[in-house]
């Protein structure tokens, strides 16, 4: 078996990251969180005072000349750009706010979805997450999930995140952002979000994390053994 880049698509909140993060640890497979460069090109341009709406243009520049790279050392990945770590950056609130934004951003996206296939090119072992991964950047992957939740059962997800964060929580708040975000990333005109039609959806609402991950685990193994019996 030459390959196996397993995708998971799905809305903010849908549990990808941490879901991805584990699937590839019990596989033995990398994972590479794309949300996470798209949240760090926009930590970047907000450090330096780039406006994202009006210099879309600077944004533009920033990614064209960022050079990303993943520590696949630690659990998380660390993300690097120009050797500097953004990771601690990723979750702050003007970042989460302004991501979509910069995602929107037809030349932001070429070239991280560029970065993203090189990155699947160096490690053919890979599950990735994000919102266009089956369906843009590894069309032809193994193996494709769409994960989805309920608008409120994704906000009640998040804000224990915050809370564990030691962080005021405001329900309603993170509620309507999520479904703000729904609709921006829904509507885009380059890379929006959808369910790959060779996808599987798996609404999770009822699920817990553990049983996510076993039940794609166990799909992907299928996967794997046919591929290995083919090679």
């Amino acid at each position: 078996m030459d390959r196996l880049i397993v995708t998971l698509d799905g809305p903010a909140g849908s549990g990808k990251s941490t879901v991805a993060r584990r699937l590839a640890h019990r596989l033995g497979l990398d994972f590479l969180d794309t949300g996470a460069m798209y949240r760090g090109i926009t930590a970047k341009a907000l450090d330096r005072g780039i406006d994202i709406e009006d210099e879309a243009y600077a944004v533009v520049e920033l990614a064209r000349n960022a050079q990303i790279r993943f520590d696949w050392e630690t659990d998380p990945p660390t993300l690097y750009i120009n050797d500097i770590n953004v990771t601690p950056r990723l979750r702050d609130k003007d970042v989460v706010r302004r991501v979509s934004d910069v995602a929107a951003m037809d030349a932001v996206r070429q070239v991280l979805v560029k970065a993203q296939q090189r990155i699947g090119e160096a490690h053919p072992g890979l599950v990735t997450e994000g919102r266009d991964q089956g369906s843009v950047v590894f069309p032809d992957a193994e193996a494709k999930f769409y994960l989805d939740a309920s608008p409120q059962i994704r906000a009640e997800r998040r804000a224990a995140q915050v809370r564990e964060m030691g962080r005021h929580v405001d329900l309603e708040a993170i509620r309507n952002s999520i479904i703000l975000r729904d609709r921006k990333d829904s509507s885009r005109k380059t890379g929006p979000l959808l369910c790959p039609e060779d996808a599987e959806k798996i609404d999770t609402s009822a699920m817990t994390l553990d049983e996510v991950v076993d039940l794609l685990e166990g799909k992907v193994r299928v996967v794997k053994d046919q591929l290995e019996g083919g090679a």
